[in-house]
C-alpha cells in the first residue's frame, strides 16, 4: 500500500498564502464592484475559488474581510498625509495634511469607507484586522500628536506628551465625525474640508494658550 504524501511545512505555508491572497483579492474587487453591503461571503468564496468554510480560517466575518482589505488602503493614506504634512510649516494646515488623504478615500468611496469606519467602530472585540485598524488609528494620533509636541517646542513652551496624545485624540474625533457626515448627510450644505480645517486651527491653538497659562 503506498503512503499517502504529506505537503511539506513550506508547501502548506505557500497554499495558505495563495488562498489568503485569491481572498483578499476577491473581496478587495467584489468591495469595490457593488460595495460591501451588496456583498456576500459565498460569493467571495466562489470569486477566490475555495470553499466557502475556507473564508472564515483567515476572516471571522465579513465585516473582518472589510477590515482586511481596507486596512491597507487605510495605511496608504496614513503614510501619504503624514510624507505631506513634512514640508509644511503651519502645524494646524500640517495636521490636516496627515488627514486629508483618509477623508479623500471616504470621498472617494463613500458606502464603503463609512462601513469600515462602523466596523472600527463597533466591531467585534478582539478580531485581529480590528485591533489592526486600531493600531492604525493609533499611529495616526501619535503623528498628529508628535507634531503638536514640536509645535510647543518651536513656540519656547515645555511640552506634554500627554496632553499632545488627547489633544490629537480629539481632532481625530473631529475626522470620525465627518466621515460620519458622509452616511448620515448632516449638515450638507457645509464645506466639510473647511470646518474641519476651523476645528483643528482651534485645537492647535488652544493647545497652545493651555501650555503657555501653565
Amino acid at each position: 500500500m503506498t503512503p499517502t504524501s504529506t505537503p511539506s511545512p513550506g508547501r502548506r505555508v505557500r497554499n495558505m498564502r495563495d488562498k489568503h491572497e485569491r481572498i483578499f483579492r476577491a473581496a478587495a474587487d467584489l468591495f469595490a464592484q457593488q460595495g460591501f453591503e451588496a456583498v456576500s461571503t459565498s460569493q467571495v468564496a466562489d470569486r477566490a475559488d475555495v470553499a466557502a468554510g475556507t473564508v472564515f480560517r483567515y476572516a471571522s466575518s465579513k465585516s473582518e474581510l472589510l477590515l482586511m482589505v481596507l486596512n491597507g488602503d487605510f495605511r496608504a493614506a496614513i503614510d501619504a498625509g503624514v510624507a505631506a504634512a513634512a514640508d509644511i510649516p503651519d502645524t494646524a494646515e500640517a495636521i490636516l495634511a496627515m488627514v486629508g488623504p483618509v477623508l479623500a478615500y471616504v470621498d472617494s468611496d463613500p458606502a464603503n469607507g463609512c462601513s469600515y469606519q462602523r466596523e472600527l467602530l463597533f466591531g467585534v472585540s478582539g478580531d485581529r484586522y480590528r485591533e489592526e485598524g486600531l493600531a492604525l488609528v493609533g499611529d495616526l494620533e501619535a503623528h498628529i500628536a508628535q507634531r503638536l509636541i514640536d509645535d510647543a517646542d518651536a513656540h519656547g513652551l515645555v511640552s506634554d506628551p500627554d496632553r499632545a496624545l488627547l489633544t490629537a485624540r480629539m481632532i481625530f474625533g473631529v475626522v470620525h465625525l465627518a466621515i460620519a457626515g458622509r452616511s448620515t448627510h448632516s449638515y450638507p450644505d457645509r464645506d466639510t474640508i473647511a470646518d474641519v480645517r476651523t476645528q483643528i486651527s482651534v485645537a492647535v491653538t488652544g493647545h497652545l494658550a493651555v501650555l503657555d497659562a501653565a
